[in-house]
């Protein structure tokens, strides 16, 4: 029989598990999306230059850089939760939304900048391949769900309903 205390750490091992994945899904949605939102900007003179710069710094100075967008949120996360102690659930919200996508554009579109000299320093290169997997068990995971499966099933009859509706209009 299991004590409370071995069943209360596997549910909060569960629990942490579940809100890691689902940060890490929506980062992975919304990763290409927001990271070519950035790169349309691309086509400005000094957004180029700019790029250009970050490309060729080297891995001391790419791994800070890379790490930024986290700290400069930092402070926003910090709003986010003094909102939600003061009852501002709609306000704690928005904030989170907001700098989730924020933060989700600039790392996606920093890490395609960086990521060849990320490569460069040891840790990061072996590390790096072994996210990569853990990511794709955690997705294999959600996406065999049945949560995951009623969900596409859903978005399915949504979009016939839509394209539906369009050739009747």
């Amino acid at each position: 029989m299991p004590t409370v205390i071995s069943l209360l750490k596997r549910t909060l091992q569960s629990l942490a598990g579940l809100l890691l994945a689902l940060v890490v899904l929506f980062e992975e949605w919304g990763w290409i999306p927001l990271s070519r939102l950035l790169q349309a900007l691309g086509r400005l003179h000094v957004w180029r230059v700019l790029e250009k710069r970050i490309a060729a710094l080297p891995p001391h100075w790419a791994l800070p850089l890379f790490a930024t967008p986290m700290v400069v949120l930092f402070p926003v996360k910090l709003l986010v939760l003094q909102r939600l102690a003061t009852g501002h659930l709609w306000q704690a919200a928005v904030l989170e939304i907001l700098s989730k996508l924020v933060g989700t554009a600039i790392v996606a579109w920093l890490f395609q900048l960086v990521q060849p000299a990320l490569m460069q320093i040891g840790w990061f290169a072996r590390w790096y391949p072994r996210w990569l997997l853990w990511k794709a068990r955690w997705f294999a995971l959600i996406r065999s769900s049945r949560p995951w499966r009623i969900g596409r099933l859903m978005r399915r009859r949504v979009r016939r309903w839509w394209h539906t509706l369009q050739k009747q209009a």
